[in-house]
């Protein structure tokens, strides 16, 4: 019986039903490379379905037998494709299997940011009555510019469209675009957008695309707002620029280093709203990302038992 390695503590079981006649061999929630390697050793597996943490270079030499990686979700930056490359073992992603989740939670951010949802709820509970002196955002007429078009940033896209907002959009990889989004440039994007939001996946050439040079291309006081990868921007430029007012306020999902460690300097700005990289967990989600997961390695296996 083949061994398949899950990076994290349990998969749907959906997914275990798909998986059926191999075994499968659980990391744990937080397994670290030193793990991983001693587990590969242990069980030479054929598949790793990446749920936590990264599975680099000595990961893969560890596991002579391993064909294929297979991210449990749509983002793939944790898993060295360039050492999977060279070694023939192909990397496959869930692409859109939590898209609804993480678009609903890019939207819960927006609103959260305009509408002060946060505050106002911590002054209500101390006992305030803001009424008077409050005013939210409207975001219906306003410009929304989205990095990123794939299925999360499309899909956020029309509920944008639906408050009645302008869509900007860059993607140079997106094509036949639906009327209701504009396809812009970057410089165009910053200049024009009252609230950002992240949809692409992070690359070398992409990391720390938000930066002191580019929000100051934004208008003062744009919403930032991030459920993609915490390396998309420069942290110490973010809460610069939100303490100086250039940004609003900034709702994110996704951190350069997680799990956030105390002490974190965003931790207390009150202009910006954290989650803990919770966007695509949701029940659904989970099932459909576990299934993902594991059809897109079986296919995999499939295909090359099939031509050897």
């Amino acid at each position: 019986m083949s061994a398949i390695i899950v990076t994290g503590a349990d998969l749907a079981p959906q997914a275990l039903a798909l998986l059926e006649g191999h075994e499968v061999v659980y990391a744990g929630k937080t397994p670290t490379e030193e793990d991983l390697v001693a587990l590969c050793r242990a069980h030479d597996p054929v598949a790793i379905i990446v749920r936590y943490g990264k599975v680099g270079a000595s990961v893969m030499d560890a596991a002579p037998s391993l064909k294929v990686i297979s991210k449990h979700g749509s983002g793939t930056d944790t898993i060295d494709k360039a050492a999977a490359s060279v070694r023939g073992i192909e990397v496959v992603a869930a692409v859109g299997a939590n898209a609804a989740a993480v678009a609903e939670q890019a939207l819960a951010l927006l609103l959260a940011c305009a509408k002060s949802v946060v505050a106002l709820d911590a002054r209500m509970h101390s006992g305030h009555w803001d009424k008077a002196t409050h005013k939210s955002l409207e975001l219906g007429g306003r410009t929304i510019g989205l990095v990123g078009l794939g299925a999360i940033g499309m899909r956020f896209a029309r509920t944008a469209d639906a408050l009645g907002m302008r869509v900007l959009g860059f993607d140079p990889f997106a094509k036949n675009l639906p009327a209701h989004v504009e396809a812009v440039d970057l410089a165009t994007l910053w200049r024009e957008s009252d609230a950002i939001s992240l949809h692409c996946p992070l690359t070398e050439d992409n990391r720390g695309l938000l930066n002191a040079q580019t929000l100051a291309q934004c208008k003062r006081g744009v919403i930032v707002v991030n459920t993609a990868r915490g390396g998309l921007i420069d942290e110490d430029a973010l809460l610069e620029a939100v303490r100086s007012g250039q940004v609003a306020m900034a709702g994110l999902d996704s951190f350069a280093v997680e799990p956030m460690a105390p002490g974190h300097p965003f931790q207390g700005e009150k202009r910006i709203v954290l989650s803990p990289h919770i966007g695509g967990v949701t029940g659904d989600a989970y099932v459909n990302m576990g299934v993902g997961a594991a059809k897109n390695l079986l296919q995999v296996l499939a295909r090359q038992a099939a031509t050897n």
